[in-house]
């Protein structure tokens, strides 16, 4: 490694650092819009902000345009990694690897910089509010695809090493669908639940029952998972609940399963009625849908990939994330690819994203940072 190429993981390993110490959430993210708009002013480019706190700069000038992505928002956590950057903000912790995104795509803008492409423009985009899904159509709806012919962005991926960016075409990450069921019964004294409806054990036969949709009514060569994350009901130890809110997710791959599951999870509900004599209602929430990268712009990721790691570095994600993304708004408007950066720390292999625990080896940033001013430049280079 060169005095010039340490020096640049340095500084992208600062940029992280600070973002990590003042995370912010979804639409909240004045401090890093600001932070980021300096970072890029000094870098002589003329960054503006859009959607109220997302920020978006371009170098060169298109068209054709070429996009690149970076999502900027942290989760609702409270940190307990220990380390010294850790969040000075109670309740709120970048435990999905969102600052290393920000860190990577300035990274760019700084090689892309030095090196512009010969053709052609790089229009960066600095979204806010991924975690909750209204980030990415924000930006749409006030122009940021205007002009461009294909967008990439990559996330963070503890399944993958250093030096390893995996690549896909088609179909990646999954629908994400939200649920909730609101059962109402009959309240009563614990020792009489003859004369009270038990919502809870309505509920717990609920939760039972909705895994058979999976097991008994998707094909096993179909991923799906459908998880009850949330359960409220009751006040005291000896009191019947009268009402229970299950709050759930609902992933897919396939479009048609997908509904299947919608219809399932309705008449299942619909069914507790009968069985226990309460009153049962169900909505269900669409997400996310899902990601799926265009085959020619995967080809132009994975030659980027190969221009900067060799071989070696290029790998596949053996099958569908189960995940949310909503990159997979760009992607219904324009071609593009989502890969993932392989960020695995010694020591976290276990720790998931969204943990309080969760962190990643800095080494990923210059990579990230390489691969898309690369794939930018081989695409108005050689593609557009």
């Amino acid at each position: 490694m060169t005095s010039e190429e340490r020096d640049f993981a340095r500084w992208l390993v600062a940029l992280r650092r600070h973002l990590h110490r003042f995370p912010e959430l979804a639409f909240q993210e004045h401090r890093t819009a600001a932070f980021i708009e300096r970072e890029l002013a000094a870098l002589g480019l003329s960054p503006h902000r859009v959607a109220g706190t997302g920020v978006i700069c371009e170098i060169g000038s298109g068209p054709p345009w070429v996009a690149l992505r970076a999502d900027m928002d942290a989760l609702p956590l409270n940190e307990e990694t220990g380390l010294p950057f850790a969040s000075v903000e109670p309740g709120v912790m970048h435990a999905c690897g969102h600052d290393g995104h920000v860190a990577m795509l300035l990274g760019a803008a700084a090689l892309l910089v030095r090196r512009p492409p010969s053709r052609g423009g790089v229009r960066l985009i600095f979204q806010p509010a991924e975690e909750i899904g209204g980030g990415a159509r924000a930006m749409i709806e006030v122009g940021v695809l205007e002009g461009v012919a294909a967008i990439f962005g990559g996330h963070i991926d503890r399944h993958f090493r250093v030096g390893e960016i995996a690549v896909n075409e088609g179909l990646i990450c999954a629908f994400t669908d939200r649920f909730l069921v609101k059962l109402h019964g009959r309240g009563g004294h614990a020792a009489w639940p003859h004369e009270a409806v038990d919502t809870v054990v309505a509920a717990a036969y609920l939760i039972t029952a909705i895994q058979s949709l999976v097991s008994r009514e998707v094909h096993p060569a179909y991923p799906t998972v459908i998880t009850v994350g949330k359960v409220r009901a009751g006040t005291a130890h000896n009191v019947i609940a009268e009402e229970a809110l299950l709050e759930g997710t609902i992933r897919a791959t396939e479009a048609e399963i997908r509904l299947r599951l919608h219809e399932g999870l309705r008449r299942q509900v619909e069914a507790l009625k009968g069985l226990f004599r309460i009153q049962g209602e169900i909505e269900i929430v669409e997400g996310y849908p899902p990601v799926v990268n265009t085959p020619r712009e995967a080809e132009v990721a994975r030659r980027a990939v190969l221009r900067i790691l060799g071989p070696e570095g290029l790998v596949r994600q053996p099958h569908p994330s189960l995940g949310g993304e909503d990159f997979s708004f760009y992607l219904q408007q324009v071609p593009g690819c989502f890969v993932r950066f392989g960020a695995q720390k010694k020591g976290h292999e276990h720790v998931p994203a969204h943990s309080p625990r969760f962190d990643f080896d800095e080494r990923v940033l210059p990579i990230g940072a390489r691969f898309l001013a690369e794939v930018a430049r081989i695409y108005l280079e050689e593609e557009a």
